[in-house]
């Protein structure tokens, strides 16, 4: 066993505390970079929620208009007896039910978006969102169409 003077107790703990000084002074810089990793993931999140959306919307609207085309076709082969609920209802609903839900998933969106950007201002503009209004806008149309179509 060695004997340590004081003096060189004193150095060695000295070395110890600068080292472990270095050490926190990195460890601080570390949250800083993983906050900002955290930022990022969240946003991407909110996009591929607002993706999902997208993809079931438009999904319902080209299946309620396809519903429509499609039994419209079949009414041409022959006459059939009026009913309540026709394939053109059917179309709309779906059509409408797609837009709705888009509809809400940007105003979801939006706001989720606005409560990011208070916490980290650098965050980008989100692409999907446009891609999402884009898609309300002509679903609107197609929806418009088939409503107007006699």
């Amino acid at each position: 066993m060695t004997n340590i003077s004081n003096n060189d107790y004193n150095i060695i703990q000295n070395k110890m505390s600068e080292y472990r000084t270095e050490l926190s002074e990195k460890k601080a810089q570390l949250p800083d970079a993983n906050t900002k990793l955290a930022y990022q993931r969240t946003a991407l999140a909110y996009e591929r929620t607002l993706m999902a959306w997208i993809r079931t919307a438009t999904s319902l609207i080209s299946f309620g208009f396809t519903i429509y085309k499609f039994f419209e076709e079949l009414r041409k082969e022959g006459p059939h007896p009026p009913r309540i609920i026709t394939p053109r209802i059917v179309g709309l609903v779906m059509i409408s039910f797609g837009l709705v839900g888009l509809l809400f998933a940007q105003i979801q969106h939006q706001e989720a978006y606005k409560k990011l950007k208070v916490e980290y201002p650098q965050i980008q503009k989100s692409l999907s969102s446009v891609l999402g209004a884009l898609i309300l806008v002509f679903g609107l149309l197609l929806f418009l169409a088939t409503l107007f179509r006699q």
